[in-house]
């Protein structure tokens, strides 16, 4: 169970709409008006078990709100590179990481001795997502809920996490009021999805409630237990660990798909970053080359894929599990002795076209870097003999306009 896997369809791209958002809804609706969209889904509520104390106490909340549309049509591309992304969201967290790891250090080893996983990781995420706290969002989920799965774009979808959202309310652990958060409904300090929540959230300071809002121990925990749980992290095992690239590598095993021993890593002439050997043991890891073959290197080994669970996006998961190490003490991130440059949205868009046109699967057309357009630029580079590293550069393009 992803933490977004809901999320991964909204934070990063969108097609502006000039029509006004409550007349896209309405229309898209065949003139169906929130009221009586509303009556359906507290009916379908009800048959799912939610109380009608529970629809009451929601009710005020349960409102249209046409400022949330707007900001779901208005979302940007995201286009900055991981060494820009890295840069921008780590250094200014590099002294508020650790001081919360010694501020709640016998909270964390609780947490890490009962679910496996370790401090530097949790306060990771704890940071990037809210900087512990601060910015958990204003706005009344519920609200935001109910908008979204009025709106037809993704309607199932945010009709499920209502329901999540209403079950948080009936179990007790938020009031309505209370639950408060982004426009998109994610809740508390470290970001859930109301599903996540309810299937993940954990009374750690055992007062009755899930409290992700207000509670530190409840943060800590539920978020090692997402990871956990739905993120399948093994205990005591490496996540992340930065390396040194030879300029000689068969570039096409460059893939988070593809697991070598570190043994076998070491004898294709990967070490560590500072030069000394890799440990030449069986722990399966991958190469990930976030900008290419000339930029940061890094062996990510089986609890990467807890990142990935987290947030699907490469950039942020390698961003979040690069600030982990970070916090457990590895140094800066060297750039690489030639990082590629990072191609703007629209160029991305028509290298997703190209390949498209001849064969290759990307996924959605939509100007973002994802795992999808990934493999297919390496499918693309293996064809054209170029250094098959997975990384989209403008010869790509070139090569693909000309067919040669």
């Amino acid at each position: 169970m992803r933490r977004f896997a809901w999320l991964a369809a909204l934070v990063l791209a969108s097609v502006p709409l000039a029509t006004p958002a409550a007349a896209q809804a309405l229309a898209c609706r065949k003139g169906q008006s929130f009221e009586r969209w509303l009556d359906g889904f507290k009916q379908q509520a009800r048959a799912q078990g939610v109380s009608q104390a529970t629809l009451d106490a929601a009710a005020p909340f349960l409102t249209f709100d046409k400022a949330i549309i707007a900001k779901d049509r208005g979302q940007g591309v995201f286009s900055q590179s991981f060494l820009e992304f890295a840069t921008r969201m780590v250094q200014s967290r590099m002294s508020s990481g650790p001081a919360h790891l010694r501020k709640h250090a016998a909270l964390l080893a609780r947490v890490e001795k009962e679910f496996g996983v370790p401090g530097p990781v949790i306060v990771a995420f704890w940071a990037l997502e809210t900087d512990f706290g601060v910015n958990n969002g204003s706005l009344p989920v519920l609200r935001s809920l109910a908008t979204l799965a009025y709106d037809c774009r993704r309607s199932e979808m945010f009709t499920e996490e209502l329901l999540y959202a209403l079950r948080i309310v009936q179990r007790g652990d938020l009031s309505p009021g209370e639950m408060r958060g982004a426009w998109a409904g994610e809740i508390g300090q470290t970001q859930f999805s109301p599903s996540g929540y309810f299937k993940y959230a954990v009374d750690f300071d055992g007062d009755g409630r899930r409290d992700l809002i207000h509670s530190a121990a409840d943060v800590a925990a539920s978020s090692a237990n997402l990871l956990a749980k739905g993120g399948g992290w093994r205990r005591g095992e490496p996540w992340l660990q930065e390396v040194r690239v030879p300029a000689r590598l068969p570039w096409e095993e460059a893939d988070l798909a593809i697991k070598h021993p570190r043994s076998q890593w070491a004898r294709w002439g990967v070490a560590l970053a500072d030069g000394r050997p890799l440990p030449a043991d069986t722990m399966p890891a991958s190469l990930i080359l976030p900008m290419g073959r000339g930029g940061p290197a890094f062996l990510a080994y089986p609890n990467f894929g807890a990142f990935l669970e987290w947030n699907q996006s490469l950039v942020y998961a390698t961003t979040a599990a690069y600030y982990a190490t970070r916090l457990a003490g590895a140094p800066q991130v060297q750039r690489g002795p030639f990082p590629a440059a990072t191609l703007p949205a629209p160029q991305i868009l028509e290298l997703q076209r190209l390949l498209a046109r001849d064969g290759y699967e990307v996924g959605k057309l939509d100007g973002k870097l994802g795992l999808a357009t990934r493999a297919a630029v390496k499918k693309a580079q293996l064809k054209y003999g170029l250094p098959a590293d997975s990384y989209p550069t403008a010869e790509l393009i070139a090569r693909m306009r000309s067919g040669r």
